[in-house]
């Protein structure tokens, strides 16, 4: 199939009119099926066109499911999904919040998805509409860091100390296992690789459930107390920073963390819960005092304004969120300033996904 497919083509029309017929003879999906697989080859060559990464192949874990290849039954909790040789229903293993959620609902699709272990769940999408965002002169600035993950202007803190010592004790375990990877028998390699991707994925759990914690919180601060949130827009900082010299552990750590998907957590809890999300220009925030807007001394966790008329001393951090949010002010007024900001608002407006189980037999 891959000599009628130009590596460049990403249209979903003219790919299927190439290998439609071909694709499913190959496969043995029904035709709708097929129509999604070929779909979504489609997005993810021009997912990769984009990040420049060619795409060298699919792996067989995941397939679409719509109202045409997929039902739910409320009477008995169960589904019936389209699979390659025909129609099956399914009895679904979910608990009391998955119940709750699907109660009075009518889901039109689902994503069927293979563990690495061998064994299926399905994801069902249920589509809701979010709440009116409040309209608000009061913002909520959050400075994002290494040394505390998270700090409001209202000076809830989120410190990284716990979260450095298990990402430290993960890259000792991993720096051991992969010294062991490329020395040792032939087994004790093998064994050494498995161990490390077993590893990679316990690390990316626990930097999501940490993020899904703290952008809770934030969001949740912010719903409360009628705020607006925004956040710097440190867009390539990464690349910046790097350019600094730094140790290794140093780059390691500021490399390591997950902050473009904490603020994803942010950006769709904002819609879940009503709150708006604004980005806002990094620059100076960190260096100005909060009060006066002179230039300060930064050392560790500790500022200084250098403004004799001033003199404010206090937490670096804290610092950089007030002068956050004081940017966001500016933007979240009526008149607005898109200059200096852009809303995240409208950039989810999806459902929300519900997570379940496939029962045995």
């Amino acid at each position: 199939m891959n000599q009628n497919t130009p590596d460049k083509l990403t249209n979903q029309i003219a790919m299927q009119s190439l290998i439609y017929k071909e694709a499913r003879a190959h496969s043995g999906l029904s035709s709708q099926l097929t129509i999604h697989a070929i779909r979504r080859v489609c997005a993810n060559r021009k997912t990769a066109k984009q990040k420049g990464r060619p795409v060298k192949g699919f792996a067989p874990t995941s397939a679409t499911y719509d109202s045409r290849t997929f039902t739910f039954r409320e009477i008995d909790w169960t589904v019936n999904i389209t699979l390659v040789k025909g129609r099956e229903r399914f009895e679904l293993d979910i608990g009391n919040y998955q119940r709750h959620l699907l109660t009075g609902q009518n889901p039109r699709s689902a994503t069927l998805a293979k563990r690495p272990d061998g064994s299926y769940y399905l994801q069902i999408q249920l589509e809701s509409e979010p709440p009116q965002v409040e309209k608000t002169n009061q913002v909520l600035g959050v400075d994002l860091g290494r040394t505390d993950i998270a700090v409001t202007s209202e000076e809830g803190t989120f410190s990284g100390k716990p979260v450095t010592q298990v990402r430290d004790k993960f890259s000792k375990v991993r720096a051991s296992l992969q010294r062991k990877a490329s020395k040792g028998t032939r087994s004790t390699r093998r064994r050494a690789r498995q161990v490390l991707q077993r590893l990679s994925g316990r690390e990316r759990r626990f930097q999501s459930w940490v993020n899904h914690t703290i952008s809770y919180r934030v969001i949740q601060q912010a719903k409360q107390t009628h705020q607006a949130i925004a956040l710097e827009d440190l867009s390539g900082i990464r690349e910046r920073t790097n350019q600094m010299p730094r140790s290794k552990t140093d780059r390691r750590r500021s490399n390591s963390w997950a902050f473009y998907q904490l603020r994803q957590f942010l950006t769709y809890k904002g819609v879940k819960f009503g709150v708006d999300v604004h980005l806002v220009d990094p620059r100076y925030t960190s260096k100005s005092c909060h009060c006066c807007g002179v230039l300060g001394k930064r050392q560790g966790k500790k500022f200084e304004c250098l403004n004799l008329r001033c003199g404010w001393i206090g937490d670096a951090d804290v610092n950089g969120a007030k002068n956050i949010a004081r940017l966001g002010q500016i933007v979240n007024l009526p008149e607005g300033s898109g200059t200096t900001s852009c809303s995240l608002q409208d950039v989810v407006l999806r459902a929300v996904e519900s997570p379940v189980r496939l029962s045995a037999g």
